[in-house]
């Protein structure tokens, strides 16, 4: 009887064994899928603009969920149709150090660790580049998975782009509001203007409501704007 039971509690671990075998190589192809795509889209990205991202393809299918209206004004433009005023206001807003970090800005992270520690949740430390790996091939889940996938792309992204390229597809592809999608759609609606034509009170105003885009409205933000706007300044723009 003692040998009968033994030779039954193996059955279950042999079998967990094997589906081990099965399930890891599979898990690992799939991660080698993964990153062979964003490589791939990387390197076509220095050419091509994207149709979608996935924070775009997460929205409808939260909408399509929800069973709600899905409306997408989405236009991709050059950078030259983007308002310097825009560019810098971004740059002031989201990430200073952009053109002098290789994706972490690691002052930074230090400083919102110590705002952590300290109980204070009054800033991030996201980069642009950092953004723009979450809005093209991530979600918007707070998740250390999602970090840390994050954390493995940056350096490639920074490898294959640009720092112009990824300041174009930032500015192109992150949202502005509800269904709005880069700068010219958020210039459209909501200044009806083009993205060239902002002047740099709609620009401080664009850039206060990143962080939050789907609940802030522009002409709500006008402390931020101002803090924006001085930021602008002590750069020299």
């Amino acid at each position: 009887m003692g040998a009968r039971s033994k030779g039954a509690g193996a059955r279950p671990r042999g079998f967990r064994f094997w589906l081990l075998r099965r399930i890891l190589p599979l898990i690992g192809l799939l991660i080698l899928a993964f990153y062979g795509f964003v490589i791939l889209s990387l390197i076509s990205l220095r050419f091509l603009n994207p149709p979608t991202t996935a924070v775009q393809m997460q929205r409808r299918a939260e909408s399509w969920i929800s069973r709600g209206a899905y409306r997408k004004q989405y236009e991709f433009v050059p950078l030259s149709r983007i308002a310097p005023n825009l560019q810098h206001a971004v740059l002031s807003a989201e990430d200073a150090r952009f053109y002098q970090h290789n994706g972490f800005d690691w002052k930074e992270i230090e400083l919102a660790v110590n705002n952590d520690v300290e109980g204070k949740r009054l800033r991030g430390a996201s980069t642009i580049t950092q953004q723009l790996v979450k809005n093209l091939y991530l979600t918007t889940s707070r998740t250390l998975i999602r970090k840390g996938v994050e954390a493995t792309i940056v350096p490639l992204m920074e490898a294959i782009l640009s720092k112009q390229r990824i300041l174009e597809l930032y500015l192109n592809v992150i949202e502005w509001g509800p269904g709005v999608y880069g700068a010219e759609a958020a210039a459209r609606y909501h200044f009806h203007t083009s993205a060239a034509a902002l002047n740099r009170d709609q620009a401080a105003r664009l850039a206060a409501i990143i962080p939050a885009p789907r609940h802030r409205r522009p002409g709500q933000m006008n402390q931020s704007a101002s803090r924006i706007d001085l930021r602008m300044r002590e750069s020299g723009w």
